[in-house]
Parts: structure tokens; sequence; C-alpha cells
């Protein structure tokens, strides 16, 4: 013994010359302690109490360091998924109808617990994820606590902030592995703090965390069947998804998945928001400080082993830098150190499961097969750490934009990078992507940073900066990344329903997709004779000039591409016109219009963009008796309501004119020494299909929003009465709107919405007609997940303030991107 203690002796000097690293290990002897008091075997978490069922599966979780057992978790069926939802279905009654301030108290102790258990929340969750603790320690559970301490406030200030929304009801909370607690934070914090409950279903990999969570809220007071936890495959997942009584499904993870939760919830009346994958650009310009720069992508990227959905996986550098920067970036990574999780000294813990590690070396293998270069520190790792799944960071160079590496998230340790030669080539590197989770830009220019930023097509953007999280600011993506935001008050919205609406509970019935509303022309032909004909002058002698309704896109009156015509019959059924009947080839015209106008309008001052609005307002009302009397003839209600429909119209001109200058974001209160700057940006191009009911009002009450925050829209106005919406071309070519902004198709509803919601360049599909209807348009949704706002066959009473002009319309018509601008030239951070 004394012999080989003499042999492994090493001397200050050699530590002083080599600079190398000894072990720090965290002891796991707590969290093994927990595990063995359980006999490591767990059931679900439902109702306050641990449930075991009998005649059940389960599941091996395993420390992907080492490959050791911790414990086994039981494997849920439906009737589990029953039980679960049937408990925070009761709860839901009391909960809802707790006082604000009770709320908040509940949400607070919590916090207080969870850092009683902090250490021993980090080691549990570094031992089933195989993260290094000192992420765990010092980013996952301080954020837990934070998000919970923040949605305390917001529970607290619900009938103020929220006055003019109602809890959604039960929420399932469907979380991946890469976070498995602090996900699951952002899911129920806002949930519960809005008077929600919630049945959570953790990753299959990592359950243990979230059980050990349930146990300290039951701990912490928390009332039973408020928050239970069911675990289960992905399938099982599904399954609570698509529970009748689940009334809001949340939802972290890959984009394929997300898609599936789409299809499965379509024509439900289930919320849905989905925070999905992502391929985030890291950008540097001549003007960054490398030393940081460097130290940026080792967070960016090599954080959780690059698990992380808004990893910065694309670097884009700036051709002047790139050989400095590929140099320094080669040298740091022969520093970075992979070992065992629960090291406090290393950089890099182990992949989550053998499946992850095999998909990021397909990967790897096929860009060599390419032609792309791999850099990789391998040695270290083959030598220490043969017993995990650990993979090597890897830098990846000499790609293209089409390759497979640039183009899809590997999730895992792996930087793919690319160069640029100006800022406008960079942003459509950046954006050439069908994610638009995150990104960063690196420059000591703030001007080319802020303005970067604003033109990158992502929900968070960090400057000088990656990976930066707080409750205080929503976290979520575009295009496929997903829709709905985790966190700030943005988050609160997608676990309420405004006030004055019930849960749609509809019924469509099976839909055939692929041949649904897919004939184009055969629901009411023009059959020559149905027209009366054209009335004569008083001379009797000269008939007057025919009326003919065209479309309007692109800024002017434009003829179907497929030259059929569809008649409008008035209240009685008398034949008063024809209008054009669209098909694809039409909607493809009008949405490349839409984003030819698109750009220019949302760059426009919110003053003018205000002031165009009001002035279609103004030259509305130049028209209110003829537009009054078209409406009378046209749908059979007398003058006066006639009168009070377009009085009604100018009004709600006047008031989302109002709103022009007036949502446009805010300056959130996070954790960072800096500004967090929350801007609500357009969402694109928005498709609109109308309803029947008040023709005027509700085509007003829908395009008015979407336009006043810079989106361009294709509406497709009432099926049954398009004659008004159709007479306000004159009004919108008088009240100066560029060309673009507006563009008017008629025909079917349902089969303009066909072609509208699976266009590819489409980014929001607003949908107010059938219960079927409803359905597709969320199913197609799905292809390319662009967000959607139907009816479910309910009409909505246009008239109301509320129900036509509420804060749910700015929420769709917006979506929110955090810019995190840091500071510390003065004053240390």
């Amino acid at each position: 013994m004394a012999a080989g203690a003499a042999a492994e002796k090493v001397h200050v000097s050699d530590i002083f010359r080599t600079m190398s690293y000894g072990p720090v290990p965290e002891t796991p002897k707590i969290a093994q302690a927990w595990l063995d008091y359980h006999k490591r075997c767990f059931g679900h978490f439902i109702g306050g109490t641990w449930v075991k069922p009998e005649n059940r599966k389960f599941y091996a979780s395993k420390n992907p360091a080492n490959g050791e057992s911790l414990a086994t978790t039981i494997e849920g069926e439906e009737a589990d998924i029953e039980l679960a939802v049937n408990a925070a279905k009761k709860a839901f009654e009391s909960w809802s109808k707790l006082p604000c301030h009770v709320r908040a108290r509940h949400l607070y102790s919590v916090a207080r617990n969870v850092q009683k258990h902090q250490r021993l929340l980090s080691v549990l969750e570094s031992l089933d994820n195989g993260k290094p603790i000192r992420e765990s320690r010092d980013c996952d559970i301080p954020l837990v606590v934070r998000h919970f301490y923040h949605h305390a406030g917001w529970a607290q200030l619900m009938d103020v902030e929220m006055k003019d929304w109602k809890p959604v009801g039960v929420v399932a909370a469907i979380v991946p592995w890469n976070f498995p607690l602090m996900l699951l934070t952002w899911k129920i914090c806002p949930a519960l703090a809005m008077g929600n409950t919630v049945v959570l279903k953790p990753a299959s990999y990592t359950r243990l965390t979230a059980l050990l969570f349930a146990e300290i809220c039951a701990e912490a007071g928390l009332p039973p069947g408020v928050f239970n936890v069911v675990t289960g495959n992905g399938a099982f997942g599904s399954k609570l998804a698509i529970h009748q009584n689940v009334d809001k499904v949340a939802f972290t993870g890959s984009t394929t998945v997300g898609q599936l939760l789409r299809r499965s919830t379509a024509g439900t009346g289930k919320k849905l928001s989905l925070e999905l994958g992502g391929k985030s650009p890291f950008i540097v310009f001549d003007t960054a400080d490398m030393d940081s720069v460097v130290e940026g992508l080792v967070d960016a990227i090599w954080f959780n082993q690059g698990q992380v959905c808004s990893a910065g996986s694309r670097l884009l550098m700036q051709e002047s830098i790139a050989d400095d920067l590929i140099k320094r970036l080669k040298q740091r990574m022969q520093r970075l150190r992979v070992g065992d999780s629960l090291d406090k000294g290393i950089d890099m813990g182990a992949l989550v499961d053998e499946s992850q590690k095999k998909t990021i070396t397909e990967y790897v293998e096929q860009a060599k097969a390419e032609g792309a270069d791999v850099y990789q520190m391998c040695e270290e790792i083959h030598q220490k750490t043969q017993k995990g799944l650990f993979y090597p960071p890897t830098l990846i160079t000499n790609v293209n934009t089409v390759s497979r590496v640039v183009r899809e998230e590997i999730f895992g340790p792996v930087l793919v990078a690319l160069t640029f030669r100006t800022t406008k080539e960079a942003i459509a590197l950046a954006n050439n992507s069908p994610y638009g989770l995150a990104g960063s830009v690196w420059t000591e220019n703030l001007p080319l940073a802020l303005e970067v930023a604003m033109s990158l097509k992502a929900g968070a953007v960090w400057v000088n900066g990656h990976n930066m999280f707080d409750a205080a600011a929503g976290f979520g993506g575009y295009k496929e990344s997903g829709f709905g935001r985790d966190g700030g008050k943005e988050g609160l919205f997608e676990y309420v329903r405004p006030a004055w609406e019930e849960r749609p509970h509809p019924n469509p019935g099976e839909i055939q997709y692929s041949t649904y509303a897919a004939v184009h022309g055969a629901d009411l032909p023009p059959i020559p004779g149905q027209i009366a004909r054209p009335k004569l002058h008083q001379t009797d002698a000269i008939p007057s000039i025919d009326r003919t309704y065209k479309l309007y896109y692109g800024g002017a009156q434009k003829r179907p591409y497929s030259m059929y015509s569809r008649p409008i019959f008035d209240h009685c059924g008398r034949a008063l016109a024809y209008v054009g009947d669209c098909n694809r080839k039409d909607v493809r015209n009008a949405v490349e219009a839409a984003h030819a106008g698109a750009p220019g309008w949302g760059k426009r001052a919110a003053h003018n963009r205000a002031q165009i609005v009001y002035y279609m307002a103004e030259n509305l009302e130049v028209r209110r008796e003829e537009m009054a009397q078209h409406l009378s003839s046209l749908t059979g209600v007398d003058i006066e309501e006639a009168l009070r429909e377009v009085d009604s119209s100018i009004e709600r001109l006047f008031y989302w004119g109002a709103y022009c200058d007036k949502y446009g974001g805010t300056v959130q209160e996070t954790l960072l020494y800096g500004a967090t700057v929350m801007v609500r940006e357009p969402v694109g191009v928005i498709a609109i299909a109308c309803p029947d009911e008040n023709p005027l009002l509700s085509f007003v009450s829908l395009f008015a929003p979407a336009i006043v925050r810079g989106n361009a829209v294709v509406i497709v106005p009432s099926e049954r009465y398009p004659l008004p919406a159709l007479e306000l071309y004159q009004v919108f070519e008088t009240s100066d709107l560029p060309a673009g902004v507006v563009n008017i198709l008629t025909g079917c509803r349902d089969h303009l919405s066909k072609s509208l919601v699976e266009h590819q360049d489409v980014q929001a599909m607003w949908y107010f007609g059938s219960e079927k209807g409803s359905k597709f348009v969320e199913w197609s949704s799905a292809a390319n997940v662009k967000r959607t706002w139907v009816n479910y066959g309910v009409q909505r009473d246009w008239w109301n303030p509320q129900q036509g002009a509420g804060e749910e319309f700015l929420y769709q018509a917006t979506q929110c991107k955090n810019i995190w601008i840091p500071m510390g030239e003065i004053f240390a951070n």
C-alpha cells in the first residue's frame, strides 16, 4: 500500500507545470438515500399520493455516465391517465376559485421548499440525465426557483393584469429529457398561477426529478390533484394529450412529435402550445471581441452536451476573421474536459441515451463522407470515459448551406461553421432555416447588433451572449420551432382563454383530409340567367353599365385565374351578382403579393400605419349610406341595423388604428445586467377566412388588427355575403393602403382555406367557419407548424367589444421576440 501511494504521488511543481485538473467529485449519497427510501421503484404521483397500479411494466432509469441502474418507474396505461385527469379536474373546481393571493402563497411555498432541497435535486438531475453537476446546480435549479417566485407574483396580480381572462382547465404538460426539471417548471408555473391544474408526463429517459419534485410540492402544501405526475412512453403521452377532459396541451420536444400532437388534437377545442426544435445561428462580425466569442461558443454549443433546442449549432463568421476564429476555437477545444456528470470540474457530461449517441455519430460520419472537415478531441475521452455515453466536442467546417448537418437539428455537441461577407448575407444565411427558435449576434457595434437582431426570424436573440434565460422573458419560436411562449407575461396567455368564452367541445366527426374541400366550383355553379338583366335608365333606352366584382390583390383588381364566377344571392334567394370563384393559383398569386407588400408595411412607422387606417375609416364614412343600403338589401336587416353595422365598422377601424403604436413591446425585468427588450413582431402573412354573420363588421374586425400590427393578409370574405367586403376596394385605394397589404379572394370558404393552410409560405391561418373546417385547418397546419386560430363552428357576437375586438386579436396578430443586450463598460456586472 505504501509503495503504491508513493508511486502515485504528484508534486506541486508538476501540477503547476501541466496545469492539469484533478477530479472534484460531488457525493451522490443523499440522492442514493432518497432512491433507497423508495426502494428504487416508483409509481405515479396522483392526487397528492403515490399510486402503483398492479400488472404494470416498469422502465429502468440508468446513469448515462456509467450505465448503472438508478431505479425503475412504472409504465402507465390508459386507466392511469383517467385517474390522473379526473384528479386534476376535481382539483380544478376548487383551485381555480381560490383567491389570487392564496394561489400566490402556494407557489411561493413551493419555491421555498425547492430551495430547501436544491442540492438533492441538482445531484439527482445529473445522475438521471448525465449533465454536469455545475450546470444542474448553477443553472437549472436556480431557474426553477426563479420561475416559482416570479409566477407567484403573477398569481397575485391575475385579477388586475389578466382581468379579462380565465383559466382553461386541466393542462397536459409533456416535457423532454434535456432539461427535465427546468422545462416542467416552465409549464406548470404559469399554468398553476392562472388557476389551472396539471398532469405532467416527463420524458421516458429522465423521470426521477419530476417524481421528486411532485413529492416536494406535496410537502409544500400544494392541494392534492393540482399537480400530478404520470410516467410512460411516447404513445402514453399522446393518449394523455387527446383525453377528452384535457383542455390544454403544453409540449416541448422535437418538431416531428409536435406535428403529431397538432394532428391528434385537431378539431378538439384544446389549446396547444409547442416549443420545438432549432438550428440557431451564432453570428460573429469582425467587430466582435474574439476571446468572448470563443467562450460564448463553449456555452452555446457544448452546454448540456449540445442537447439544447437553442444551441448555437450554426457558426456564421465574417470571412475576414474566420481563420483566426477557427484557430482560437480549436485551441479552446483542446482544453475542454469531458467526464462523469458529478465531477464539478468537467465541461461536458454524458449523452442521455445510446440512441442519441448513435444519431449524432451518423450525422458526423455522413458529413465526413460528403467531404466536410471534422475536428474532434477524442483521445482523452477514449481513455477515461469508455463506460459512459460520451461524445467529443466536434467542429465541422468546409460545409455548404444544403449539407444535412447544416440544415437539420443534430442535438449534440456538434458545431458547423460557415462564412459570410456582408451583413445582408449573414441575415439571409441565418434565416435560411425552417427553424426560428433563437440566435446570437456578436459585435461591439451596438447599432449593428440591434439591426441584425431585429432582422432575425427567431423568438430569442442574444447580443454578445447565448443561452440566457429568465422567468420574466418568454422563450419560444417562430416557424417550425413552434408557437407559444414559456415565461414572462406573454407566457401567461398560453394558459387562459377570454373570460366570455366557454370551452368548445366540437364534434366534427371523421374527415377525409386528402379530398376535403378539394373540388373547385362544384358547390355553387354559375348558371347563366340567374342574375336579373341590367336596369335601364329613365329613358328606358340605355342600359346601366354592368358591375363586375373582381378579386383584389397586389393593390389591383384581378379576374380569377380559373375564369369561373359564382352567383351571390340575397336573403330571399334572389341572385344579385357574380363574384370570382378562386382556386389554388389565385391563392398562390395573392400570397406572393402579400409577401411583396409585407416587408415595407412592417417597417413603416407605426404612426404612418395608424394614419392609413384612420383614413380608411374616414373614407368608409363618406359611403356610409351607400354601404348600409347594400347591407340591408343583401342580408335583409332593416336600414337602421345596417347603418349600425357600418358605424360599428368605422369605430372598429378607429379602435385598431389606435393600437398601431401602442402594443410594440416592453423592457423585461430579468436578472440580466442590461436590457432585455421584448418586441411584438408581425407574424407575417396571415390567411383569414371570415364568417357569414355581420359580413362587413366581421371582415373589418379581422383584417384590421392583423394589419395594424404590420402583417399582410390574404382574406376570404363571407362566402354567402361577400359584396360588402368587395365594396371596400375603393376605400383601400383612396386611403393610400400600399399594394399587397390586404388581398381579397372570393369563393368557397373551405376550398380556399384548404389552399391557404396548405401553403408553405403562409405563417398563420384564422378560420371562422364550420366544425369540420376548423378541424381540417388545425390538422393541415401541422405540415409547417403554422399558427392557427379557429372558432370550431361557434359563432361569436361581433358587436360585443370583447368578442369582436378584445386583446385576443392582438395576441393572435403578433409574436414575441426577446432581445438580450448586456452592459458592463462602466460598472462590473
